[in-house]
């Protein structure tokens, strides 16, 4: 009897230990070290009030035509997004020791979050914060915008010209298995490199395979393009191009 009380207690003890150094991680949550030293995604805004929010949007639904749909913009922006955006809220009403981190703090740190709410931070969270980048990213003025001179010439150096740099991209884009993300991203020693993502994992995210700083990325889940390109994702990926600010890319390209 004495050793099962003994043993209940250590147990105890350690329950509340392992809590404190959980809530400690929490405390001390940083947006990893890829981001030490740079500023934050211009489109990440604070949560209000503990509840994260959609982002406006710079444009309107029927901005980005003939190569996005006014239709597609619409659902994807006001229904696939909101819903990352509620369900993020929810996963925090249920981790209130999460309040007030920052999309980056909690994306960037997936492995600190608590196991109850972990998954959904990762998909919920993944999908606000890929989303509010992918907005971003997009403009209607994007015909009148060119890589910065740094930018160019750093892809030129790993992919020798655009043209071949487009075709590695779409190439990558295009060979995501099933749902998922293609990406420009930068690594730790601010080289170039592609990445692909599955579901909605992002290179910022401490589990993702190969972990960047990402500059231009590409939704393929089919509720981006289906509505007007049906299966032939090849042709979204062509259009894509068309609608990329390359103002904002170079200004993350220098600045992240």
């Amino acid at each position: 009897m004495k050793n099962s009380k003994s043993q209940s207690r250590r147990s105890f003890l350690k329950q509340g230990a392992l809590a404190a150094i959980g809530v400690g991680v929490l405390n001390n949550l940083k947006a990893n070290e890829l981001y030490t030293g740079s500023s934050a995604f211009n489109f990440e805004m604070p949560p209000v009030d503990g509840a994260f929010e959609l982002p406006k949007l710079d444009y309107a639904y029927n901005a980005l035509e003939p190569f996005i749909d006014a239709q597609t913009m619409e659902i994807h922006y006001s229904k696939h997004h909101q819903t990352y955006v509620t369900k993020l809220n929810e996963a925090i009403e249920k981790a209130p020791e999460l309040k007030g981190k920052s999309l980056l703090e909690l994306v960037s740190n997936i492995n600190a979050m608590p196991e109850g709410v972990r998954n959904a931070i990762r998909n919920h969270g993944g999908g606000h914060f890929n989303h509010s980048f992918f907005w971003k990213l997009m403009s209607p003025a994007a015909k009148d915008s060119m890589p910065s001179a740094a930018l160019k010439t750093a892809i030129e150096a790993k992919w020798t010209s655009m043209d071949n740099f487009k075709a590695e991209f779409a190439k990558s884009a295009t060979g995501v298995f099933g749902s998922g993300w293609a990406w420009l991203a930068k690594d730790k020693e601010n080289n170039l490199m592609l990445i692909t993502t599955p579901n909605q994992d992002s290179p910022v995210m401490d589990i993702a395979a190969q972990r960047g700083k990402p500059i231009m990325g590409i939704d393929v889940w089919e509720h981006a393009y289906y509505l007007k390109h049906q299966n032939k994702r090849a042709d979204y990926i062509a259009d894509f191009w068309n609608v990329i600010d390359w103002n904002q890319v170079s200004k993350w390209y220098s600045e992240l």
